[in-house]
């Protein structure tokens, strides 16, 4: 049973909002597809994109595809038009890839509508274009626009275009869900009838799914499991409107849930570091809710979960993380009984099984601190910090004890605005003052800290504050606010980061504490300078 994994990330996926690739971007991509197995990548469409025309161009000396085929993708010759003198498919040719996607109208009401011209005369186009690319030795894929929609309104026409480019020499001809208006059981019945209607196996069809019904996944799995082999997606489901079907879910499903063997072997496992490599290059950030890829797929919060978890991953996981490349995530939060605490502590290789004191006291903390908004979920250095406090032996020593900080703002006549921070800290014995100038008040307290510190401990100077976000919570009584700052923090040298968390009322105070766990858990992970 061979499966014809078609991937569109580069044409269809990059008409979403936001996505603008480089040739050099789409290079990337198309190598990264081929690493996780695809069949075939379609790369754009040359001759009416130049961008496209130069990727084409490239390709044939810059990739070295292992698995995958390079398509181009292209129209049918225009109306009126005799195949050879359309510069269009001139391009096409001149792309030079081994097998070409065709789009057809067709639903009629688009024939008339938006070509303008005859039924007649647009089975003519698809027969000539059609056979005119099987003629010059190419593999020819034809897209059937809207057909689903023009199934339903005209069965007759919409089988007589699919029937003319099989009759002409396509290889597969797509069901294209443009309008991403199907449901499962339409796309079953649909492509029962056509299959009769053609006297066809349905292993002559392909299909192709947006997601305007969140259904794109589900309908194109559905396709398959009425018999389809060729089955079309763009990475992390990138498209036009709500996008198209996610290639990640629809594989994962596939080979995972129905036992079919879509992606050559060992390339399933490189399914997260393609996706959030993917994601990188256009600009986005992954979706950690994700199907099978999101950091969050895995991720357990409820304390019942993590008491199954304990005794077998395998109860509250519908596949071992593993296989995908992704990792199961243990939740620190106020819904966290010990379980949770203890799984998470052993993930970050602290052992609280053989300390049940320390695992009651840093549950209770935990459950204390995040019903005063403390958040450790995406907090982990600070849940560390905590855990190893409470845990005899493994504590881990402050690098300062803190005196007394300041924090001035000044505007200035020019317009300029200075924030100045003073610090003054005890470190190993010695009283140390320092002050700093920032482009904030947390820039200037962490660029002060840094002066204090950076004699008595070099190894900061490859620390960087990567990120820094600010979240306002509700007071408790509905007329404050507390504050919540998260600071990520990048270790140049080693290539570490690590988040921590602050929470005060105050947005500088909140950061201080951020700062604090930061600047000690780095320290004390960090060889010594």
């Amino acid at each position: 049973m061979t499966f014809q994994v078609y991937d569109t990330t580069l044409r269809d996926g990059a008409q979403r909002e936001g996505i603008s690739y480089s040739v050099v971007d789409k290079l990337a991509v198309a190598r990264l597809l081929d690493e996780f197995g695809v069949g075939f990548i379609e790369g754009g469409w040359p001759g009416a994109m130049p961008k496209d025309t130069e990727f084409f161009r490239r390709a044939r000396t810059e990739l070295d595809l292992r698995h995958a085929l390079l398509v181009a993708f292209g129209a049918t010759r225009k109306a009126g038009l005799a195949v050879a003198d359309d510069p269009q498919v001139r391009a096409l040719l001149d792309a030079e890839t081994p097998a070409v996607c065709l789009v057809a109208k067709s639903d009629i009401r688009h024939v008339e509508r938006a070509l303008r011209t005859t039924g007649a005369e647009n089975l003519a186009m698809v027969t000539d274009t059609v056979a005119h690319f099987v003629a010059e030795g190419r593999r020819v894929f034809l897209d059937c626009e809207h057909f689903f929609d023009g199934y339903r309104y005209d069965p007759a026409y919409t089988t007589a275009v699919t029937s003319a480019a099989l009759d002409a020499g396509a290889e597969i001809v797509v069901m294209c869900d443009t309008n991403g208006g199907m449901l499962p059981s339409q796309v079953t019945t649909a492509i029962g009838a056509l299959t009769e209607r053609l006297g066809v196996a349905p292993d002559r069809l392909g299909i192709h799914c947006q997601n305007d019904t969140s259904c794109a996944v589900a309908n194109t799995v559905a396709a398959v499991e009425a018999g389809v082999r060729h089955f079309q997606g763009t990475a992390n489901g990138y498209g036009e409107r709500p996008g198209n079907a996610d290639l990640f879910a629809v594989v994962g499903n596939l080979q995972l849930k129905l036992g079919l063997p879509v992606l050559p072997d060992g390339c399933l496992e490189q399914m997260v570091r393609v996706s959030h490599a993917i994601a990188e290059i256009a600009n986005i950030a992954p979706e950690t809710h994700q199907a099978y890829v999101g950091a969050a797929a895995f991720a357990h919060k409820a304390g019942l979960h993590a008491s199954a978890i304990k005794v077998d991953p395998v109860l509250y996981n519908h596949i071992d993380p593993s296989v995908v490349g992704n990792d199961m995530r243990i939740l620190v939060t106020e819904m966290a009984g010990r379980a949770s605490i203890e799984l998470k502590s052993r993930e970050l290789g602290l052992d609280l099984a053989d300390h049940p004191d320390a695992a009651s006291r840093v549950t209770k903390r935990v459950k204390d601190l995040e019903a005063g908004g403390w958040s450790f979920e995406a907090a982990d250095a600070s849940f560390e910090l905590l855990v190893r406090s409470e845990l005899p032996g493994a504590g881990t020593p402050r690098p300062f004890a803190l005196e007394s900080y300041r924090v001035l703002v000044e505007h200035r006549e020019d317009g300029a605005v200075v924030s100045e921070a003073t610090v003054k800290l005890r470190v190993r014995g010695e009283r140390i003052i320092a002050t700093a100038e920032g482009n904030g008040p947390v820039n200037a307290l962490d660029e002060a800290l840094r002066v204090a510190l950076s004699r008595h401990y070099p190894e900061l100077r490859g620390f960087e504050l990567a990120d820094y976000k600010v979240r306002i919570l509700e007071g408790s009584h509905g007329t404050g606010a507390i504050t919540r700052v998260l600071v990520e923090t990048a270790d140049a040298n080693g290539g570490r980061d690590w988040t921590t968390v602050g929470v005060h009322e105050n947005v500088v105070e909140a950061s201080w504490h951020a700062l604090v766990d930061a600047l000690t858990y780095g320290l004390a992970r960090t060889p010594k300078v």
